[in-house]
C-alpha cells in the first residue's frame, strides 16, 4: 500500500545537476525507483537521456559556463515548481592547470561550475526548499565536494580551491536555511575508475586508502540516500574516502 504522505512528499522534485552520467545518473535512476520525482540537468545531449525521459525523469539542458546559463536554469525551475524536495549539486568539471586553456580560464570554469552555480541556484530556489520543509519537516541541499578540498592538489589547484569554496557554502546555507532545509557536503576520494585508467594507475590508486578498494558508484548513492533520510544532520562535510586521510599520515 502506498503511503499517501510519502507519495505527496515525493511529488516535489529532487533536482540533480549533472545527472546524465556517473554518480548523478546512478542517483537519478535509484531515486526514481524509490518513487521520487526526479529532475536532472545536463550539458551535452547523450543517448541515455531518451531512456530517462521514457521513465518519467525530467531533463533540462543547462550550461554553467557563464552566469547567463545558470540564471536561465533558475528561471526555469521557478517557473515550473512551487516547492522542491532537494537539490543535489553534482555538476562538475575536472581541469588541471596543464590543460590547453589559460590558467585564468581554468579557474573561471572551476568557480562557475562548483561555486557560482550552486550559489545562484541556492539563492534562487531557497524559498522553494523552505516551502517543502515547512510542509513535510525538512528539505535538503547536498553539495558534491571532493577529498582534495581539505588537502589541496598540485595538479588540480583551481579544482581543489573551488571545491573548498563549495564546502564553505555548505556551512553558510546550513545556517541560513535552518531549520527547514538540511545542507551537507559529500567529499569522496576515488569512488570509481574511468574506462581508460590503466592497470598501473588502478593499483596505485587503490593503495591510497586504508581500506584499499574503489567501492563504485553505489557508495555515493547510498550516502546521498542516507542524507535525504536523516532528520538531524546538517552543516556537515562527509569524508567518503576509505580512511585515506589516515593513510597519508602513516
Amino acid at each position: 500500500m502506498i503511503d499517501p504522505l510519502k507519495s505527496s512528499q515525493n511529488a516535489d522534485p529532487v533536482i540533480i545537476t549533472g545527472g546524465a552520467q556517473r554518480l548523478g545518473l546512478a542517483t537519478a535512476v535509484e531515486l526514481h525507483k524509490q518513487g521520487y520525482s526526479v529532475v536532472i540537468t545536463y550539458r551535452k545531449r547523450r543517448s541515455i537521456l531518451d531512456e530517462l525521459e521514457a521513465k518519467g525523469i525530467v531533463t533540462i539542458q543547462s550550461d554553467f559556463g557563464d552566469e547567463a546559463g545558470i540564471y536561465r536554469l533558475t528561471e526555469t525551475l521557478r517557473q515550473r515548481f512551487n516547492s522542491v524536495r532537494a537539490i543535489i549539486h553534482n555538476a562538475s568539471e575536472w581541469l588541471p592547470e596543464s590543460h590547453r586553456e589559460t590558467d585564468q580560464s581554468v579557474m573561471q570554469c572551476m568557480m562557475n561550475t562548483h561555486v557560482m552555480a550552486p550559489y545562484l541556484i541556492n539563492q534562487a530556489c531557497g524559498d522553494l526548499l523552505i516551502q517543502h520543509g515547512k510542509q513535510y519537516g525538512f528539505a535538503d541541499i547536498i553539495h558534491m565536494s571532493d577529498y582534495v578540498a581539505a588537502n589541496g592538489s598540485k595538479k588540480h589547484i583551481a579544482y581543489a580551491a573551488s571545491k573548498a569554496a563549495l564546502d564553505n557554502l555548505t556551512l553558510s546555507y546550513a545556517s541560513k536555511l535552518a531549520p527547514w532545509v538540511k545542507v551537507n557536503s559529500i567529499a569522496p576520494a576515488l569512488l570509481m575508475f574511468n574506462e581508460d585508467d590503466d592497470a598501473n594507475y588502478r593499483e596505485k590508486a587503490q593503495k591510497k586508502s586504508l581500506l584499499g578498494i574503489v567501492p563504485g558508484v553505489s557508495e555515493g548513492v547510498s550516502t546521498i540516500l542516507y542524507l535525504l533520510g536523516s532528520q538531524y544532520l546538517t552543516g556537515k562535510i562527509i569524508a567518503l574516502d576509505g580512511g585515506r586521510h589516515l593513510a597519508r599520515a602513516s
